[in-house]
């Protein structure tokens, strides 16, 4: 059993979705509407597709709505078990989609820039299941929430692991040649990974199956 857990995202179909189970992911990442990034399907699709998934394995809604009755309504369109707020909410708002959602998983996506991150990672723990960290940029005229195939300063991100009892998740840019350095330096509870598994934007058989084998020996 891989002891770093996998979440393979912009899963597109039932059929890249079962690639991703079948070489041991344990969470598929299912993005609806975004201003920018990889991977958008329909909520229709996400439904579809998230009905499909063995119950062990988490059906990650990635969201950029910051409203809670938005996220709310949209989490009953798509019957996920999870929720990936990818920008930033208000405060309260966590504690709506608690009352509203009971037995859905919230996870904080925080975009690692600089130092004020660990703060805005810490603070945004206090409300949530686990945080993932990724590479993007949320004040661009045109907002990067995800998906942007770039690293970021692990050394930050190493910082906020070793200060939460939270699972986190490290993306940005991860794939085969990378990962064991990830983890090495930011031990992380897990990975997720979108562009680095890729080819011509579709799930690649044989770079999953290398990162996996990647990861199995950075395990061993």
């Amino acid at each position: 059993m891989l002891m770093v857990r996998v979440k393979i995202c912009c899963i597109g179909s039932v059929e890249e979705a079962r690639l991703a189970v079948s070489k041991g992911a344990s969470a598929l990442g299912l993005v609806s509407e975004m201003p920018s990034g990889p991977g958008v399907i329909t909520e229709e699709s996400i439904a579809r597709i998230a009905t499909s998934v063995p119950p062990a394995v988490a059906t990650v809604l990635l969201t950029s709505r910051t409203e809670p009755t938005e996220i709310i309504a949209q989490q009953k369109r798509c019957r996920v078990n999870t929720i990936q707020i990818c920008d930033r909410l208000e405060a309260g708002a966590h504690a709506a989609l608690r009352d509203a959602l009971p037995g859905v998983s919230l996870v904080q996506v925080v975009h690692v820039d600089d130092e004020s991150s660990v703060d805005e990672a810490l603070q945004a723990g206090r409300d949530v299941d686990a945080i993932l960290l990724d590479s993007g940029k949320q004040n661009a005229q045109v907002k990067e929430l995800g998906g942007t195939g770039r690293t970021h300063d692990w050394a930050l991100s190493r910082v906020i692991v070793q200060n939460t009892d939270l699972p986190v998740f490290l993306a940005g840019g991860l794939h085969a040649g990378n990962i064991r350095e990830a983890i090495r330096t930011v031990r992380p509870f897990g990975v997720d990974l979108c562009t680095g598994v890729r080819t011509d934007g579709l799930l690649d058989p044989v770079k999953l199956g290398a990162f996996m084998a990647a990861l199995w020996r950075n395990d061993a």
